[in-house]
């Protein structure tokens, strides 16, 4: 496949050597895992270890932050698979509600678990009430709360967010509606909890809430660019491999997914903080 100019550039920044050869980075994923279908709620496709390896190949990645699946519910188990043989170069997303006891979240930080998300778009394991009580218990551990809201959900839940006491981790770039943009009182909100220094940014899922389209996904490409001017050094990529909302012949192209970086962080100084130097500062890589 051809890879785009500016992920070129980024390769050769990186590493001085070719794209085959580059491992910069790390690429969140969620596994849906066919021998876990007894637990799931609803069973999505499955998406191995072994094709992700692959995606790393095409990609040019090499860490690894695996992120439990509301198809699972709060059963971990798929996700500590998966982490296990990916080795020390993965870290895991869990998904956990108020019953789980102090003994297991200290094994899942030992297994590598570094934050527990929330999907609250869509009902399941975890409810709004539940967000304060386990950001509480699990901020002495070092993690973080990822949150996948929608943009009027953020403004809704305005007061609740700014008093977290662990670090957040906004989804999809905080699902800001389109057309409306950085003009959504979201954005504003957003922007407000990152230069409280405690807030970051998963720039994943361009697809989600496009109306343009792609391969540029210019209008949520606008919202990304005012994310990295505003805290480059609370941003992550994340590929949500393998995109499990979107229906098997409609699958994005990752490689353009990964090249719209280029677009939205064109100062390579910039795009190397995002893919290599932030990750570890969120998810405690070595």
């Amino acid at each position: 496949m051809a890879f785009g100019a500016g992920l070129t550039r980024c390769a050769q920044l990186l590493t001085h050597r070719s794209i085959e050869t580059l491992r910069p980075a790390e690429a969140p994923y969620r596994v849906p895992d066919q021998r876990c279908k007894g637990l799931a709620v609803r069973v999505a496709p499955s998406a191995s270890v072994e094709a992700h390896r692959l995606l790393q190949r095409r990609i040019g990645t090499a860490r690894t932050v695996v992120v439990n699946s509301s198809t699972y519910g709060t059963d971990n188990s798929c996700v500590l698979d998966a982490m296990a043989q990916f080795g020390t170069a993965a870290r895991g997303v869990a998904v956990v509600d108020t019953g789980v006891t102090d003994a297991e979240l200290k094994r899942l930080h030992d297994l590598g678990i570094r934050g527990i998300r929330f999907n609250l778009v869509q009902s399941g394991a975890t409810t709004i009430e539940m967000l304060k009580p386990l950001s509480e218990r699990v901020k002495d551990l070092g993690w973080h709360v990822q949150i996948h809201m929608q943009g009027d959900q953020i403004v809704e839940a305005a007061d609740l967010l700014q008093h977290l006491p662990s670090p957040i981790v906004f989804d999809h770039m905080a699902r800001i509606p389109q057309p409306a943009g950085v003009n959504h009182p979201a954005f504003g909100l957003v922007l407000k909890l990152l230069n409280s220094g405690r807030t970051w940014v998963k720039l994943s899922g361009a697809y989600v809430d496009t109306r343009t389209g792609p391969p540029a996904y210019a209008d949520v490409g606008k919202v990304a660019r005012a994310y990295v001017k505003a805290a480059p050094e609370r941003m992550v990529w994340s590929s949500d491999w393998p995109h499990p909302t979107e229906h098997a012949d409609a699958k994005p192209n990752d490689a353009i997914l990964f090249d719209l970086l280029a677009d939205w962080a064109p100062d390579e100084a910039i795009r190397y903080r995002i893919l290599v130097d932030n990750p570890p500062a969120l998810y405690g890589f070595d």
